[in-house]
């Protein structure tokens, strides 16, 4: 542009000089013809209005464990970037399967390699607090305040870490308990909209049945396993208002909390004695998918996130071939609130190495918002969606199902309705250490190789080292 202003100026410059000069008669002062000067002006004129170069779209990165099953990728990412044509999104995906581990662990490798990512997903508190103490992501404090909104105000779940917001919040999804509504029905039990732990172990006693490979277990546990899926460890926790992980607000040890035991205590129970959940050494040898335990019909019971909102009506990959129920998280003792029960998130962050962290926060922020209702695919957690709003998102969600008629809707919304988050206990740099410390304790426990007290004693000694050196 500046180029082509200053050419048009010199042309012109030369055209008033020539003619200048070819009009003196010898007179020491020239003057140049109206129309010479005219032309000038034109031409200057003409450069300096001339179309301005087209700029191409600023492309990030984001990198995601998300499936396009999951996700709906494609529909969400052109509708951002109708939006906002000056943003290109590149999809970064990490795993085919939608398996997190793989993902994350992939995405440790990229960062590793220098890879330039602007946008990333962390699916659970602590693999988002340990790479925030790695450097991999950028605070997002500065735009939050020149958005003007409070991050505690404007989501379900707080992000905050250590002071500072690294990441915003997509889905907000409670956990609820799936129910084999054709394996109720025949042993004569009713979906349940208030019940606890005591409860659950009962209902999946009366629905195991049978024996060897055919065995149809009452219910299935995913974990712990691989330092994750440690809702499964804190089942008696998780349903509390406060001190709900196995960690405390302040970053102690909150072990010796006697629901940790009776959680414990309860696993050990439904296992060894009443035979009624799929024995953990299955889990890990066979490599066992909670999925398929429970649409495969091994168990008529799981609890899980509801992200499965968006499979429970079956897929391709995994057809529905009987009727479904939902009920909310079991609580520990009959006057306990009903509806309390740990919620997942996506962390979606700002890559610290990212080139373009405006654009980023920018899709951030939208794909957190209004993104989460275009996807279509979660209830969001962006705090203008509202309880009112839950039965049609869900409509919308189980569309996209291939059976929705299966699906007993008025459980699943009554369920969602009511379920709020226990307090979110803001993930430590080292929770990921904890994590890894409780999974193998509690192997040697359902393993037969240590009892409950000696798990516990020896759980609370190695997590009291990992917090000790990491205060130093």
């Amino acid at each position: 542009m500046k180029k082509n202003l200053w050419s048009g100026v010199l042309a012109g410059s030369m055209v008033v000089g020539l003619l200048s000069a070819c009009s003196s008669s010898g007179s020491s002062t020239t003057t140049a013809s109206p129309d010479a000067s005219a032309a000038a002006t034109a031409a200057a004129t003409a450069a300096a209005t001339a179309a301005p170069t087209k700029v191409d779209p600023v492309n990030i990165r984001l990198y995601t464990y998300g499936t396009e099953d999951q996700y709906n990728w494609k529909k969400t990412l052109d509708a951002f970037t109708a939006k906002n044509p000056g943003i290109k999104v590149e999809l970064v995906q990490l795993s085919e399967k939608g398996d997190t581990q793989e993902a994350t662990k992939k995405l440790d490798l990229a960062a590793a390699s220098g890879e330039t990512i602007d946008v990333l997903m962390f699916s659970d508190p602590a693999s988002y607090a340990q790479r925030v103490g790695l450097g991999m992501a950028a605070p997002l404090d500065d735009f939050i305040a020149k958005d003007g909104y409070k991050e505690e105000e404007e989501y379900k779940v707080d992000t905050h870490l250590n002071g500072k917001v690294y990441s915003l919040p997509g889905k907000f999804n409670p956990w609820y308990v799936l129910l084999n509504k054709d394996n109720l029905d025949e042993v004569g039990l009713k979906v349940p909209t208030d019940w606890t732990w005591n409860d659950f172990a009962d209902y999946a006693k009366k629905l195991t049945k049978g024996d060897g490979a055919s065995k149809r277990y009452g219910t299935y546990f995913h974990g712990p396993q691989g330092g994750g899926w440690m809702e499964y460890l804190k089942l008696m926790q998780e349903n509390q208002p406060v001190n709900s992980d196995l960690l405390k607000v302040d970053g102690t040890s909150n072990i010796g909390d006697p629901n940790f035991k009776k959680t414990l205590e309860l696993r050990v129970r439904m296992e060894k004695e009443d035979k009624s959940s799929v024995p953990y050494a299955d889990i890990i040898s066979q490599k066992l998918a909670y999925r398929t335990e429970f649409f495969n019909q091994s168990a008529s019971m799981i609890a899980i996130g509801s992200w499965m909102n968006t499979e429970i009506g079956g897929t391709d990959k995994v057809p529905l071939t009987f009727n479904v129920a939902v009920a909310p998280f079991p609580k520990n003792n009959p006057g306990d609130p009903n509806g309390l029960t740990p919620v997942t998130t996506d962390y979606v962050a700002v890559g610290a190495n990212s080139k373009h962290k405006d654009e980023a926060y920018k899709f951030v922020r939208w794909y957190t918002s209004e993104g989460q209702i275009v996807q279509g695919k979660n209830i969001p957690s962006w705090s203008k969606v509202k309880n009112d709003d839950v039965a049609s998102i869900i409509d919308t969600i189980l569309s996209g199902t291939k059976n929705p008629e299966k699906v007993d809707k008025a459980s699943l919304v009554n369920t969602l309705a009511i379920s709020k988050a226990s307090q979110v206990v803001p993930p430590a740099s080292y929770q990921a250490e904890v994590y890894k410390v409780l999974n193998t304790e509690y192997e040697k426990l359902i393993l037969g190789k240590e009892d409950i007290d000696t798990m516990i004693k020896n759980s609370q000694d190695q997590v009291d080292k990992i917090i000790a050196s990491n205060k130093k």
